[in-house]
């Protein structure tokens, strides 16, 4: 009778052990995994409806990349930007592209010339970039993700 208890008694408490090796294990080659994975890239850029999502990452870049330009230019040219202080500038538009396709402004890096002469100009951006055409997000390891992106804007001044 005393083996019995002894074997149940270090069967019960091996079994414990057992179990929370094996989570030990899977954890490791979890974090493994994930310390493979180059977080910088995704596998598939945002989209637009017009873009094509069975292309190459290359080709799905560049649509997104033209038809973002192409908006911008639409909404730009409805504006009249006049800068006086020099030949042209250069204004960065920071913003993210979040799981669902919403796009939220972060930040519009411009010199101060740029806020004196057209106080209005991130207002302008921020509307634009919220009245894109809808969009899709972009995909890393077959899920929606964050994407961040910097786009310069050149202004031209006469």
């Amino acid at each position: 009778m005393k083996r019995l208890i002894y074997f149940l008694l270090f069967l019960g408490v091996s079994s414990c052990s057992f179990f929370e090796s094996q989570q030990k294990r899977t954890q490791e080659q979890i974090d493994e995994k994930m310390l493979g994975i180059d977080w910088s890239t995704v596998d598939s850029y945002p989209l637009f409806d017009s873009c094509d999502e069975g292309v190459t990452k290359e080709e799905q870049k560049k649509c997104f990349e033209e038809t973002l330009a192409s908006h911008f230019q639409e909404t730009l040219s409805e504006f009249e930007f006049t800068l006086t202080d020099k030949e042209s500038e250069i204004v960065e538009v920071i913003f993210v592209i979040d799981t669902m396709g919403r796009i939220n402004v972060i930040n519009i890096e411009k010199d101060a010339s740029v806020l004196t002469q057209m106080p209005e100009f991130d207002g302008v951006i921020t509307q634009s970039l919220k009245n894109l055409p809808k969009l899709a997000p972009a995909i890393k390891q077959a899920i929606p993700v964050n994407t961040k992106y910097r786009i310069p804007v050149q202004l031209k001044t006469n």
